[in-house]
């Protein structure tokens, strides 16, 4: 029997827009702790980089900050985040159609995310589409995490796959970086949460949505 073929996701920005609730809790920690808050556009290209990347960008104040603060603030981005963590998120254009297509070919589909792994799973959920994925792996399921290439490796690993018939999906350098280390091919989403152009990043794809990315994955097979 041949090795199945692998499919490895980022999942902010990428399968799921989350940036509208990771803004609202970024808001919620400013308005607590008496600062600005910021609209989806002054934030949205920082938030696939973690609770700290989000503050810090939107207040120029962060560095002054000691680490007290900081963690108290991050402590309540993410209690907050848990709690709300889908109110206004939505699943990128064609996302579950891919899935369903994937899973009738006899693809293997994993999540790769810096999200922490117990919020990627809550996501995936009660959004509706974990139930697809063998495995997700989250920015503490293993010592390292992306752009680390071990973060792909190991979850391809996990799933008996084979690194030579796998393909990685992002939206960011982050992931194209460890897809490149891992010399794996790289589909890269437009618009994704970076402030770096989609020709400045490592790809061997690039598509706006999920819309006919079948074809893409068809050549592979």
């Amino acid at each position: 029997m041949s090795q199945k073929f692998t499919v490895l996701f980022d999942l902010d920005g990428t399968l799921v827009d989350t940036a509208p609730d990771l803004i609202r809790a970024h808001n919620h920690v400013m308005k607590k702790f008496g600062y600005p808050s910021k609209s989806i556009n002054e934030l949205r290209n920082a938030v696939g980089s973690g609770a700290k990347a989000i503050m810090a960008k939107g207040n120029g104040k962060w560095k002054w900050f000691d680490e007290k603060i900081q963690n108290e603030m991050s402590d309540e981005f993410i209690s907050f985040y848990e709690k709300n963590i889908l109110h206004e998120s939505t699943l990128l254009n064609g996302v579950k159609e891919f899935l369903e297509w994937c899973k009738n070919q006899n693809v293997s589909m994993a999540v790769c995310t810096n999200k922490t792994e117990h919020l990627a799973i809550d996501l995936l959920k009660k959004i509706g589409i974990y139930d697809f994925f063998e495995y997700v792996s989250g920015y503490n399921t293993f010592e390292y995490c992306k752009p680390d290439p071990r973060h792909l490796i190991k979850t391809i690993e996990i799933l008996n796959g084979d690194k030579n018939k796998s393909i990685m999906v992002g939206d960011s350098e982050t992931d194209a970086n460890a897809a490149k280390a891992a010399e794996i091919p790289m589909i890269l989403l437009k618009y994704g949460y970076t402030e770096k152009k989609s020709e400045e990043i490592y790809h061997n794809h690039l598509i706006k949505d999920f819309i006919g990315i079948e074809k893409i994955i068809s050549k592979y097979l």
